[in-house]
């Protein structure tokens, strides 16, 4: 049985969000919840991690729709589709900056709303199956000062003082380092096993951070070449004992 693409809504007219709700069950989807506010749906997208964010650009209360989508990419890579009733260029030029799948104007047809979601749903798998033929099941090789990458047909060699940090997507990691990006099939637990603790550390179930490019250390995150990395609470202790020792 194939499981129902979970779709979040996030929309402060309740009227319309409902009405939004009914269709998407209609086509078959799960509505993971309705939500007014984006301080609000930031709590609920950790509890349920829907796989695309239907997302009201002019949302009340202290955060609107981009800056929500911009705090939730900090953590996660959730697809996500605007709706908006003001589509002028500021608005359009800020949320274009959270790269999203889609805009969906108001008002709206049933029509605009399923073509938006089927073209979302399809350029994710389209995606994935890019991604999957250069990254077969080969295990990195790991030297002391560098590991070897499987990079589209060939074994690369990354430097580790150029590794900034590695991040989880569902079964791969994606190493960002100061020049590029690699996928690897792995998991980050297993990748965690075979990295050198010298060097790395598991801030988070999502990512490992080198620990010579930290920034910043804030209460809940750090920051490694601009980018914010989330940091759990019962890792934290270790990281900063870590810290005090190099």
């Amino acid at each position: 049985m194939t499981q129902k693409t979970k779709i979040l809504i996030v929309e402060d007219e309740m009227i319309i969000a409902a009405n939004i709700s009914l269709q998407l069950t209609t086509l078959g989807y799960e509505v993971t919840g309705i939500i007014p506010r984006g301080e609000e749906a930031l709590v609920h997208i950790e509890q349920q991690q829907p796989d695309i964010l239907l997302l009201d650009i002019n949302l009340k209360g202290k955060i609107d729709g981009i800056e929500t989508a911009q705090i939730m990419q900090k953590t996660y890579n959730i697809p996500i589709i605007y709706l908006t009733a003001n589509a002028d260029e500021a608005h359009f030029n800020r949320a274009k900056s959270t790269n999203p799948y889609a805009f969906i104007s108001k008002p709206f047809k049933k029509l605009d709303l399923e073509r938006a979601i089927e073209i979302t749903i399809n350029r994710v798998k389209s995606e994935k199956e890019q991604a999957t033929p250069s990254t077969e099941k080969i295990d990195p090789f790991i030297l002391s000062d560098s590991i070897f990458v499987r990079h589209f047909e060939k074994m690369v060699r990354v430097d580790i003082k150029d590794i900034l940090y590695i991040e989880a997507e569902r079964n791969y990691c994606r190493i960002y380092s100061k020049l590029k990006e690699y996928l690897l099939v792995m998991t980050l637990k297993d990748l965690d096993e075979k990295l050198p603790q010298k060097h790395f550390i598991r801030v988070h179930r999502s990512f490992i951070v080198n620990l010579s490019q930290i920034d910043e250390v804030a209460t809940s995150h750090i920051v490694i070449a601009k980018k914010a990395i989330p940091v759990s609470k019962s890792l934290k202790e270790e990281l900063l004992n870590r810290l005090q020792t190099i």
